[in-house]
């Protein structure tokens, strides 16, 4: 079964913070492998983006195929709310596709209005982790 997944670069977060990108970048990609950490071998051994120290943050199995048609279909469903960082114009990057820059106030704002609608009496400041900035760019892009 196919698997989403988010994965992060801290040599790429790195690179993102002093060219004034943002400190949250993270790639988006379906792997035709069950679990992510295939797909995170495969990133590492490709040196995507010109990185090689790719680290899983969160996979959930995937309801599509893995063409290259249902990778870009949940691309685009990512874009709706985030921003995909344009390859062709930083260089740096060698033409990776499916990173995204994660405003984390989109990533908050997404938590809260879900604690709200599962009837949360009490709705606490929600505390941003790279994990939870994953699993909302995961619930974004899944649909």
């Amino acid at each position: 079964m196919p698997t989403l997944y988010v994965a992060r670069s801290r040599s790429l977060q790195g690179w993102a913070a002093e060219v004034g990108l943002t400190l949250n970048v993270y790639k988006l990609g379906l792997s035709a492998a069950p679990g992510g950490a295939a797909a995170i071998d495969a990133l590492n051994a490709a040196s995507f983006a010109g990185r090689s120290d790719w680290e899983l943050m969160a996979e959930q199995p995937a309801d599509a195929d893995t063409d290259t048609d249902a990778e870009i279909a949940m691309i685009e469903r990512a874009k709706r709310k985030e921003t995909e960082i344009d390859p062709t114009y930083y260089p740096q990057i060698r033409r990776a596709r499916g990173i995204f820059k994660v405003k984390p106030a989109n990533a908050e704002n997404h938590f809260l209005v879900r604690e709200a609608l599962d009837g949360q009496q009490q709705i606490k400041a929600v505390k941003l982790t790279p994990a939870r900035i994953a699993t909302y760019l995961l619930r974004t892009a899944a649909g």
